[in-house]
């Protein structure tokens, strides 16, 4: 009898520690406050624009043909198959209705506004080192485009990974704040780990993962195999891609390649963006890129 109450003890222990674990965290709001004022930073859309670019948002959510952010395409895992919802300014089935907060929440703590957890294929986990400057200015760029009343689609993902409260424990695990790379030696290089660790979010398809879905940090841009099961996605280590700076940079903003190929895959989209950013944000993310050790 005695055992058998330590042994209940214990599992209403691991109950609870593991309801803690998984609980959500959301985001900090004095991360979204101007220390100088001690008030909501008001977000300048032109410059949201650029984060907008940086950030890729336009890819995974635009609707084909439109400028709304309708949502629609799939994303194919070992988890199962995600959609891209409706980020449009639509009230009903769009984020319309959200405030700045909730949708920096949901970008940078992978937090809804009914406080459940967000899948990782929607990448919190680097978006969670943008500041909050270019998380307010992100949103006011967004609240610029047209609303669409397309409803999002449900994700197809089967049991156990339909239990969202297991993606808290996930995050203990995987989601982190720290820069992969930890040193940087000049303003440019800090630039270049900016754009690609927290707003590019380049490794999430160049960098391996393990079975949990986690990045492999330790192999770092090194390539990984394509969720949709068809072929690789290349290595942009320098060990590998043995471009020079200036050929990444070119690259970003022409989609021409040193041996005078265009871009193309998924890559087409990513040129689209990168093209729209200053030639100095390029050099500093190819900086970053050629420096990898």
């Amino acid at each position: 009898m005695g055992v058998g109450r330590w042994v209940s003890g214990l599992g209403l222990i691991g109950i609870a520690v593991a309801f803690y674990v998984t609980a959500p965290v959301s985001l900090d709001p004095e991360t979204l406050v101007d220390p100088a004022t001690d008030a909501l930073r008001i977000g300048d859309a032109e410059r949201g624009a650029t984060v907008f670019a940086a950030a890729g948002c336009g890819s995974c959510h635009a609707a084909e043909g439109t400028d709304a952010l309708a949502g629609g395409k799939a994303f194919v895992s070992d988890f199962g198959t995600f959609y891209a919802p409706n980020i449009s300014t639509d009230p009903q089935h769009g984020i319309g209705r959200w405030t700045v907060y909730e949708i920096a929440n949901a970008m940078m703590a992978g937090i809804s506004p009914d406080t459940a957890h967000y899948y990782p294929a929607f990448p919190y986990t680097t978006y969670s080192k943008m500041t909050g400057m270019d998380a307010v200015d992100l949103i006011a760029h967004l609240r610029t485009l047209p609303a669409d009343a397309t409803p999002s689609r449900d994700y197809d993902v089967g049991f156990p990974f339909n239990i969202r409260r297991l993606l808290g424990g996930w995050k203990v695990l995987f989601a982190s704040d720290d820069w992969v790379v930890a040193d940087v030696a000049t303003p440019e290089l800090e630039r270049g780990r900016y754009m690609v660790e927290a707003l590019g979010h380049c490794a999430e398809c160049h960098t391996p993962r393990n079975v949990l879905g986690g990045l492999e940090t330790d192999n770092w841009m090194r390539g990984a195999a394509n969720p949709s099961g068809d072929g690789r996605i290349p290595s942009i280590h320098p060990d590998d891609l043995g471009w020079s700076a200036q050929d990444i940079a070119i690259y970003l903003d022409s989609g021409f390649t040193p041996d005078f190929d265009t871009v193309g895959g998924e890559m087409v989209d990513v040129v689209d963006n990168t093209s729209q950013l200053t030639d100095d944000d390029r050099a500093a993310i190819a900086a970053y890129l050629v420096t990898l050790d």
